[in-house]
């Protein structure tokens, strides 16, 4: 068993409900995500400030020291403890990080919702990623993955205005399911959850319903999973870090829609799932 942090258990509501008017000026009671601040402090030394739904704020923490590469393994962390009254996660390091102070000067803006900037050069290391060659998916476990989110319960169905991101197996079962209100949030949790279960991404497809920024991509790639799928599209750096890892992209993912633009070599078509359209090879 991976060595699991001492880590805190706490909840609180995902959502919030207010009184709204409609165009005919009739009262009803709507919920709508719940939007907080969660301030991490990493051995006493307050780091960042993430706006969050609170779903999974202990594997928010963990994915989000992971893919900033401010935590290397998970057993350099003793423990993980929220506290909402005060809106804090306080983590304590059996070392302490190394050059913290020069390692957070640098941030950069991202195009990130609910998490302004991150650490560091967004294309450190990149270069040293290396994706499992042989990792295939069939074009039928694509569909399934797709249905499987289309119906997934989630606060999106009862409340709207959050981004869900969910990991699945190459033969396409759900193995998490993460919803907050950014989508770099969800990912830094699906991070975290990977780093406590022991969890490798060689043979996983990522899904998310943001678009694949560069940083998304970077950060799929970080946790070494060789296929990003977006119900969004994806932006040109994005393509470009894609290509350069030789990851597969697929965006636009909905029904039996879908389009490849990166890592084709990944994708097995299935011809007879397209009902006799015509397929580009």
């Amino acid at each position: 068993m991976p060595h699991r942090p001492d880590l805190s258990s706490a909840t609180i509501h995902l959502t919030h409900d207010v009184d709204v008017l409609d165009e005919r000026g009739r009262l009803s009671t709507i919920a709508i995500p719940a939007e907080r601040p969660l301030t991490i402090y990493v051995d006493k030394r307050e780091l960042v400030t993430l706006m969050t739904l609170g779903g999974a704020p202990e594997a928010l923490t963990l994915g989000y020291l992971r893919n900033q590469r401010l935590v290397r393994a998970i057993e350099d962390i003793e423990s993980v403890q929220v506290d909402w009254t005060v809106d804090a996660v306080a983590v304590k390091t059996t070392n302490g990080i190394a050059d913290i102070e020069e390692r957070t000067s640098k941030k950069v803006v991202t195009t990130g919702c609910g998490q302004g900037s991150v650490f560091g050069g967004l294309m450190d290391e990149v270069d040293s990623i290396v994706l499992s060659p042989d990792a295939r998916l069939k074009q039928s476990m694509l569909y399934k993955i797709v249905d499987t989110i289309r119906t997934q319960q989630s606060i999106y169905k009862q409340a709207g205005s959050v981004h869900g991101c969910a990991l699945f197996s190459a033969d396409g079962e759900l193995i998490y399911f993460i919803e907050d209100v950014g989508r770099h949030n969800a990912v830094d949790a699906i991070a975290g959850k990977m780093w406590l279960d022991g969890i490798g991404g060689e043979d996983k497809v990522f899904y998310t319903t943001g678009r694949l920024t560069s940083e998304m991509v970077i950060k799929g790639a970080q946790m070494g999973i060789p296929f990003l799928l977006s119900r969004s599209g994806t932006t040109q750096m994005g393509h470009m870090v894609a290509e350069r890892l030789g990851m597969s992209l697929l965006a636009r993912c909905t029904g039996k829609h879908f389009l490849l633009l990166t890592g084709k070599h990944r994708l097995i078509f299935e011809p007879q799932l397209t009902d006799g359209a015509l397929r580009v090879a």
